[in-house]
This record gives structure tokens, C-alpha cells and sequence, in this order.
């Protein structure tokens, strides 16, 4: 057997590169890169490894641990699952930067390996600078912190393990069920250590996604329950992307004609002007399509987990006498919240039952009053974002139409935690295939730019529109000047209320005195005076600041025409605004407090939960 002598670092970077799947044009790199902010855990070794690879597997500096990791999740979201990213940190505040990324990925299943430094396998400088002493498990480091949140975690203590770790990386990284975050914590003395590899080890290889096949009784249930339904209903998932099974749905919904609402994960599975489209469900969703889910005989889910926000805190789904099923190609998903399982790839499931179905449509009386439900929707849509009639601070639905308004066909907005993403979710209009880009399911602020980042890299021919609130711009905005530095253009319309508008509104909702949300409402000697067109110029974007939606629209012209990325902010009203739809979401209310405005909220929420028995 031919060897070849190389450290555990670089026999990983290589192993890395020659892993290749399907592209557009045919066999490509599955890891686009490696993100990487370096230390002592890992500087030495992976660095000196990543340095001698060079281009075949390239490496990107970040300034935020967890920034590189939520672009790195955005490049694999952005790509469908079918393309991921490397984060290597060193051990200690480096590693445990990245946890909450890993969590983000595990929730929203997408694929990232994360190598972290650890400490010494031998434990000669033991403890090492940044270890975590466990004073009753000496096998414990930082690391550890990143096992709930993997899908698979090894930790590498002797070079030749990698001979099965890694393959066991791809195999989840590329499997549609097992799909999520890896964690290999990488010992650094095992990092630098040389071994005689097979060179059979590092030769390319080609890795296929997995098609799951439905069993046959479950489809049969599925077809027999729709042929019978008075009014179905189908809920698109993320799932629906990840399938590659888009425009099979599209099909499938004009050939029957049954409607569809969207997830956060699944919108943009249909374009938005398409006849079933319906537009978003639960919680942030349209009075279209929350009228159809509460009104179904049938509710299919596809590729969705059946989240909160998705069901309304489960209302929407457990009415009385009505089925649901769920078809996803992971059985835990599957069998959720009682649901009969479809267990199998979405795409397929959907291509069989088109087959079985030939001829059947829904009931034209139930899909005509959805029709008539779209229409009234899309009118209140188009009010709700036109620009503002009098003076005053605009709405965040008002920003949304400016910018969607100055956006191309093909546009990509990314966003994320707070009040934006409920109003994106309900009256963004998608007009091409993967042109909305959330991340709900982890609901995570700081995630806006950094995924922007991610999102440019996997689509450079897209235009890529960020919207952000100052409270999230304020936790993470270092990636802006990765975004310069890799000429990853991005259009950032930066709203400010001054401070946590959404969770204010929440606090309202549930009885709260205004308390430590708004800027005004928390304790200060000073009210903060945030220059943000300044501190966004100073990380070398182009930046200004405008008075009012018509200024805005101005600026973003000239932003799709500028050779770098541009922050327009833009100053909100922090109020709620009526953008209609909407179902309840269930936030639990204290049962005694002091105050008569919480007790009547509690009095508000003890009715829909007694009405939910």
C-alpha cells in the first residue's frame, strides 16, 4: 500500500478538497472554503495545512467567530444544502463563539463543519491556555458545550481516527435526514502530529444525494385522504427547496388546484403571483392563508417541522375532524403532532401523487373562496407598503414596499430575528426561486449581514438586499467589512426605532410596562446617539442616511450601481404597524402580578387557552 507522510492538519484540508458532488456543469468541490479566525488551538497546525493547500480549498478571515459561522450556514442555506463551509477557531472564546451558530444550524438542519481547536491529547501543558477545568471529568474540555447542538461530534485525540471521522462528516453532512452541523474538536498537539496515510485516502470522491422512496401504504393513505377531501390544504416547508422540489409543487398545485401557504423556511416555493400561492401561515401569515387552515378538511405538510409560529401555537392544525399528514424525509418530523407520516423525499412524493391523482382536482367551490381570500389579501398588501400618504416616521411595512419596489426580479432578501421577518414573511412578494432568505427557526439577531455574506457567496450573480434593525445591527456588524474586503456586495437597508422594537411590542401584548426594550425604556445617565451611516463608513461601505421612503428609494437606485456594499438607514416607527393576518401565538402571561394591565392580560390568554382544551 502506497503512503504518503503528512500531520493530521493536513491530511484533513486535503481529504476536505477532494470531496466532490453533483453541480450545474458537472462534478464541483462540496466545501466551498474554510472560514477561519486564527489562535493558538489552531494557528500552527490547520493554519500552516490550510496555507500549503492553498486555492484548492481557500480560506476567508472574519472578524466574529459566530459571523463566520452564520455565513457560512447562509452559503449552505443559499445552496440548498447542496454545498457547505468550513469554521475552524481556537480553542476557549473562539470555539464557544461558534455554539450559538451551531445551534442555529441544527435547528434549521443545515449542514457546517466546525472545527474548533482543543486541548493537548497528550495534557502535557495541562490545563492550557483558555482550558475549561472540569473539576470532576478530566475528559472535558469548552468543546463539549457543542454536543447538543451537532449532529455528529467526534473529538480528534490521534491522527489516524480522522481515517473514519471524516467520512462519517460527509456522510451527515450530505444525508437529507441527518442533515446538520458536525463538530470535529481537533486536539492541537494531535493537529501538528505526522502519520503514513494510504494516498488511496485523498482520492477524489463523488457524493450523491439521497432520493428517499415513500413506502407504498403510506402514499396510498395520502391519495386516498386528499381524493376524498372537501378542502385540502398543503403547508410548504424549507424541505420543499432542500428536494430540489419547487417547481414540482408548482405543477402539482395548477394541475389540482389545491392551495398552498408557506413557512418562513418554505416561502418562495411558489412565486408569489402563482393561483394556489396563498402566501404565508401561522403566526406571521396572511388572512388568506390563516382563513384556509382554519377552514381545512385536510392539511398536508410538506418539509415543514410544524414550529409555533408555523401552527399557530398548534390551533391551526387541531381543529376538530380534520386529518393532517405530514410528508417529510425525516421521521421525527413526520410523525409530529399526531400527523398520519409520509416518510420520503418531497419532490417524489409529489411526483407519485401527481401520477395517482391524474384528472383529480379540488373542489372548485372551496379553491374559488380562496381565490377571492388571495385577492382581498393582495390588495391589503399593496396598501399597507405604499408610501406614506402625511408626515410622520414610516411603518416597517412601508420600508419593505420601498424596497421591494427598488429590488430586481432575481433579488435575494435576507433577514432575521425581530419584528422584520414577520412583516417580510407576510408581504415580501418572491418572484424567482430562492429570493427569500430567512432565518426563523433559530430566530437569531446578528445573523442580517454575516448571512448576507454567506447568501453573496453562493449566489454572486444575485442581487443581495439585507434588512436589519438597529438592535440587531448593533450585536453583530464586524461582517460588513468582510463583505468590502471580499467584494461580496450587499444592499443593507438599515431600519432604526431605537432599540428593541418587536420584543416591546411583545411586552405590550402581554401587559408589560415599557421596561428595558426601547432605548428611552432602559436605564441610562445619556441617551445613546448612534451615528450608524458613520460607523457603517468607517468599516468602508458606502452609507448615508435618509429622511423618508422617497429618499430611500433614491438610494437604493443608486446602490444596485455602486461597486461595494452600500447602508442606507433610515429611522421607524417603533409602534406596531396593521399589516393584518396573523394567528395566535401562545406567550405565557404571569398568573399574579401587581399590576391591573397584566392581570387582564392574563385573564386575555387564560380564554384562548381554555377555548384550545
Amino acid at each position: 500500500m502506497n503512503t504518503i507522510r503528512l500531520t493530521a492538519a493536513q491530511a484533513m484540508v486535503h481529504w476536505l478538497a477532494a470531496q466532490r458532488v453533483e453541480g450545474e456543469g458537472g462534478p464541483v468541490p462540496f466545501f466551498a472554503g474554510v472560514w477561519a479566525i486564527f489562535g493558538h488551538g489552531n494557528v500552527a497546525g490547520l493554519g500552516e495545512a490550510l496555507h500549503g493547500i492553498g486555492d484548492a480549498l481557500p480560506t476567508y478571515r472574519a472578524h466574529n467567530e459566530q459571523g463566520m459561522a452564520h455565513a457560512a450556514i447562509a452559503f449552505a442555506k443559499a445552496s440548498n444544502r447542496r454545498r457547505a463551509m468550513v469554521c475552524t477557531s481556537s480553542i476557549g472564546p473562539g470555539a464557544t463563539n461558534m455554539v450559538t451558530a451551531a445551534a442555529l444550524a441544527h435547528v434549521n438542519r443545515l449542514p457546517v463543519l466546525f472545527l474548533p481547536g482543543d486541548i493537548f491529547a497528550s495534557r502535557r501543558p495541562d490545563p492550557v491556555l483558555q482550558q475549561v477545568e472540569d473539576f470532576g471529568d478530566g475528559t472535558v474540555s469548552a468543546n463539549d458545550c457543542f454536543r447538543p447542538v451537532s449532529r455528529y461530534f467526534d473529538r480528534i485525540m490521534r491522527a489516524e481516527q480522522l481515517l473514519d471521522a471524516l467520512p462519517r462528516v460527509m456522510a451527515v453532512l450530505t444525508d437529507p435526514a441527518d442533515c446538520g452541523p458536525v463538530t470535529l474538536a481537533f486536539c492541537q498537539d494531535t493537529q501538528a502530529e505526522a502519520y503514513d496515510w494510504p494516498e488511496s485516502f485523498f482520492e477524489p470522491r463523488l457524493w450523491h444525494f439521497r432520493r428517499v422512496e415513500p413506502d407504498p401504504r403510506e402514499l396510498s393513505l395520502l391519495r386516498d385522504r386528499l381524493a376524498k377531501a372537501e378542502r385540502p390544504l398543503i403547508i410548504a416547508g424549507g424541505g420543499v427547496h432542500y428536494s430540489g422540489a419547487a417547481a414540482t409543487l408548482a405543477d402539482f398545485a395548477r394541475a389540482t388546484g389545491v392551495p398552498v401557504a408557506e413557512t418562513q423556511a418554505g416561502k418562495g416555493a411558489l412565486p408569489w403571483d402563482h393561483p394556489a400561492n396563498l402566501g404565508a401561515i401561522g403566526v406571521t401569515g396572511s388572512e388568506a392563508a390563516n382563513k384556509a387552515a382554519d377552514e381545512a378538511d385536510l392539511i398536508i405538510g410538506i418539509g415543514t417541522r410544524l414550529a409555533d409560529f408555523t401552527t399557530g401555537s398548534r390551533r391551526l392544525i387541531h381543529n376538530q375532524g380534520r386529518d393532517l399528514v405530514q410528508v417529510n424525509v425525516v421521521a421525527f418530523d413526520a410523525f409530529k403532532q399526531g400527523a398520519l407520516p409520509v416518510v420520503g423525499d418531497a419532490g417524489r412524493v409529489l411526483e407519485l401523487l401527481s401520477a395517482s391523482l391524474s384528472g383529480w382536482m379540488a373542489p372548485a367551490g372551496w379553491v374559488a373562496t380562496l381565490a377571492d381570500a388571495r385577492v382581498a389579501w393582495d390588495a391589503q398588501v399593496e396598501a399597507v407598503t405604499a408610501p406614506p400618504a402625511g408626515p410622520g416616521l414610516p411603518t416597517d411595512a412601508q420600508v419593505i414596499g420601498a424596497v421591494q419596489r427598488a429590488a430586481a426580479d432575481d433579488a435575494i432578501v435576507v433577514c432575521a430575528a425581530g419584528g422584520l421577518p414577520g412583516d417580510l414573511h407576510k408581504l415580501w412578494r418572491v418572484k424567482r426561486p430562492g429570493g427569500y432568505h430567512m432565518e426563523y427557526g433559530y430566530s437569531c439577531m446578528g445573523y442580517e449581514i454575516a448571512g448576507g455574506v454567506g447568501v453573496a457567496m453562493a449566489q454572486p450573480q444575485r442581487p443581495v438586499h439585507v434588512m436589519v434593525g438597529d438592535g440587531s445591527y448593533l450585536m453583530m456588524n464586524s461582517e460588513l467589512a468582510v463583505s468590502v474586503m471580499l467584494g461580496t456586495k450587499l444592499i443593507v437597508t438599515l431600519l432604526d426605532n431605537r432599540g428593541f422594537g418587536c420584543i416591546n411590542r411583545l411586552q405590550a401584548a402581554t401587559g408589560g410596562a415599557p421596561f428595558n426594550n426601547l432605548l428611552a425604556d432602559a436605564r441610562h445617565r445619556d441617551m445613546p446617539r448612534i451615528d450608524f451611516a458613520a460607523h457603517a463608513a468607517s468599516l468602508g461601505a458606502i452609507a448615508e442616511k435618509v429622511a423618508d421612503i422617497a429618499e430611500l428609494e433614491a438610494a437604493l437606485a443608486r446602490a444596485r450601481t455602486a461597486d461595494r456594499s452600500t447602508v442606507i438607514v433610515i429611522d421607524t416607527d417603533p409602534r406596531p404597524s396593521d399589516a393584518g393576518g396573523g394567528a395566535w401565538w401562545d406567550v405565557a402571561v404571569p398568573e399574579t402580578s401587581t399590576r391591573e394591565q397584566v392581570r387582564q392580560a392574563r385573564a386575555a390568554y387564560q380564554t384562548k387557552i381554555n377555548e384550545g382544551l
